[in-house]
C-alpha cells in the first residue's frame, strides 16, 4: 500500500491522542472518514496497530513502532522540502541545528546572536542531543548542522569542520584548599575525588578527562558520575569533590563553585568544538552559517571573544 503523507499524518496525531474524537478535531476532519482510514492501514500493512475500546485507542507494541517511524518520515520529508527550498532561494528558510547540552550555555547563545544581526532571513531550529545521536540524525536528513565537541564517532560519511578550541579548567568548591590558588597544575588533583561525566553522556568529556590525568601521573578517584555539566557542577557546589569541565561553563554562575586556570601545554587540557554537517554540497544555509562561525569569535577583528578560540578545518 501507498504510505502517503496524510495517513502518516493521521496515525500520528492519533497516536498522540489516543482518542479517534480528538485526533479528528485535531485533524480538522469527521471521526468516520479518519476511523475508516487507519482501518484501512491496517489491512494494508496486515497489522492491527490499535487496541481500540469505548474509552480510546490504545496503540499495540506494534503501532508504537509504527508511529514513532511515521513521525521520522515526516520529519524527513519535511527536512526533503525544507532543503530543496533553501537551495533554490539561497537567502532565507530554516535551518535545523543541532548541539551537545554542553554548548548551549556560552558558544550556543553568541552563535544564536551573531545569526540573527548577520543572518536575519535564515530561521534555526535547536535541538540538543548526544553526540551520538546528532550523527544518527545528520546521516538520516533530520538534521542541517550540529555542532559538537571532538572527538565524535561515526563520522565517515559527513565533514567534520574544526571551528574553535576551548580549555579545560578545574570547578572546586569555593571552601577547598586550592581555591585562593590563581591556577594549579592538573597534577596538583591527584588524590582529589572527582566528579567524572559519564562516557555515554558526554564521552569527549571522559576521554579528555581519562587522558589528561593519565599524562598527569594519575587516575582520578570518582566520587560520583554525571551525565551533563550541571550535574558535575551540582557535586562541586555541595563542597564533595572537584571536576575539570569546559571553561564556558563559567557563564553558569552556581554558587559555591570557583574556577581555576589549567597550567601546561597537554594537548588534553583542550577541547575542540567543530561544525558537522552532510558533504553533500552544503546547501545555501549552511554555508552561510559556517562562514559565520569562521568570523564570530573575532567580534572586532583585533581581539578574539572569550570562551571558543577560533581554529582551522579537517575533514
Amino acid at each position: 500500500m501507498e504510505l502517503t503523507q496524510r495517513i502518516l499524518q493521521q496515525f500520528v496525531v492519533l497516536a498522540e491522542e489516543q482518542h479517534f474524537g480528538r485526533a479528528a478535531e485535531r485533524l480538522a476532519m469527521r471521526q468516520p472518514p479518519l476511523s475508516q482510514a487507519i482501518q484501512r492501514l491496517e489491512r494494508g500493512l496486515k497489522v492491527t496497530l490499535l487496541d481500540r475500546s469505548s474509552r480510546g485507542a490504545r496503540l499495540t507494541a506494534a503501532g508504537r513502532a509504527f508511529a514513532e517511524d511515521a513521525r521520522r518520515l515526516l520529519e524527513a520529508q519535511e527536512a526533503a522540502v525544507d532543503r530543496a527550498r533553501r537551495i533554490a532561494g539561497g537567502h532565507e528558510g530554516d535551518l535545523r541545528l543541532g548541539f551537545v547540552s554542553s554548548l548551549g550555555y556560552d558558544f550556543l547563545p553568541r552563535v544564536l546572536r551573531r545569526a540573527h544581526a548577520e543572518l536575519p532571513g535564515l530561521r534555526l531550529h535547536l535541538g540538543q542531543h548526544p553526540s551520538a545521536e546528532l550523527v544518527e540524525m545528520l546521516n538520516s536528513g533530520t538534521l542541517d548542522l550540529a555542532l559538537v565537541r571532538l572527538p565524535v564517532a561515526d563520522t565517515d560519511r559527513l565533514t567534520v569542520q574544526r571551528i574553535g578550541t576551548e580549555r579545560l579548567v578545574a570547578a572546586l568548591p569555593e571552601r577547598h584548599a586550592l581555591a585562593p590558588r590563581p591556577s594549579l597544575h592538573l597534577r596538583e588533583l591527584a588524590g582529589e575525588a572527582f566528579a567524572l561525566p559519564k562516557p555515554s553522556a558526554l564521552p569527549g568529556l571522559a576521554e579528555q578527562v581519562a587522558l589528561g590525568c593519565a599524562q598527569a601521573g594519575f587516575t582520578p578517584r570518582p566520587l560520583g558520575q554525571a551525565d551533563d555539566l550541571p550535574g558535575l557542577l551540582s557535586y562541586v557546589a555541595a563542597g564533595l569533590c572537584l571536576a575539570l569541565v569546559p571553561e564556558q561553563v563559567r557563564s553558569l554562575g552556581i554558587p559555591g563553585v570557583v574556577y581555576r586556570p589549567l597550567h601546561g601545554d597537554s594537548a588534553y587540557l583542550e577541547t575542540a568544538v567543530a561544525a558537522v554537517h552532510r558533504p553533500d554540497g552544503p546547501d545555501a544555509a549552511v554555508q552561510r552559517l559556517l562562514r559565520l562561525f569562521g568570523t564570530f569569535a573575532r567580534p572586532d577583528g583585533d581581539g578574539t571573544e572569550p570562551g571558543v578560540a577560533p581554529g582551522g578545518s579537517a575533514r
